[in-house]
């Protein structure tokens, strides 16, 4: 399944992040004081109770928020989880990737672009910069200079995960 690159509003997937993990810690708490209470009620005590309470509630709470997660109000989250996933699928591969560039395949080329734009996106999501990282910001204009000299526009529309099975991981 390829992935698309999608617009997301920085400020409204910040505010339902925060608000989705305050209501999964609170559902995780509630669910996790209610069996343990059920469990030392039924069985008379015991701080192995209270373990096996605390893991039903985060149980509970994991199904819930699976039944959940395909809700149109959590698009954003969703969103930006395949992002981080297929961005870490293309980090096992950069090495091979860094080097089928220099070799000059366009492949590796769209794929780092890939990378890059998706790392960048992540970071305006999340409201912080990449201007720290100086290995990071110089590969990024390489590879803006070799889709330049190419006639290649500078931005890619998304990523297929099958592209990555010509490269070598790590």
């Amino acid at each position: 399944m390829s992935f698309r690159f999608k617009e997301h509003d920085p400020e409204t997937y910040r505010r339902k992040g925060r608000l989705i993990s305050l209501a999964m810690a609170g559902q995780l708490i509630v669910f996790g004081l209610i069996f343990s209470q059920l469990l030392q009620l039924a069985f008379d005590g015991g701080f192995w109770l209270n373990v096996v309470g605390v893991l039903l509630g985060l149980v509970t709470t994991s199904m819930i928020f699976a039944v959940l997660r395909e809700r149109p109000w959590m698009t954003e989250m969703r969103y930006v989880w395949q992002l981080k996933h297929h961005l870490s699928r293309v980090s096992a591969y950069l090495p091979a990737l860094r080097r089928a560039v220099e070799e000059g395949n366009g492949t590796a080329l769209a794929i780092l672009t890939f990378y890059h734009q998706g790392m960048a996106q992540l970071a305006e999501l999340n409201g912080r910069t990449l201007d720290d990282d100086s290995e990071l910001l110089a590969e990024r204009q390489k590879v803006y200079l070799a889709r330049q000299e190419r006639g290649l526009p500078e931005r890619v529309d998304g990523f297929d995960p099958q592209d990555l099975a010509a490269f070598k991981r790590g």
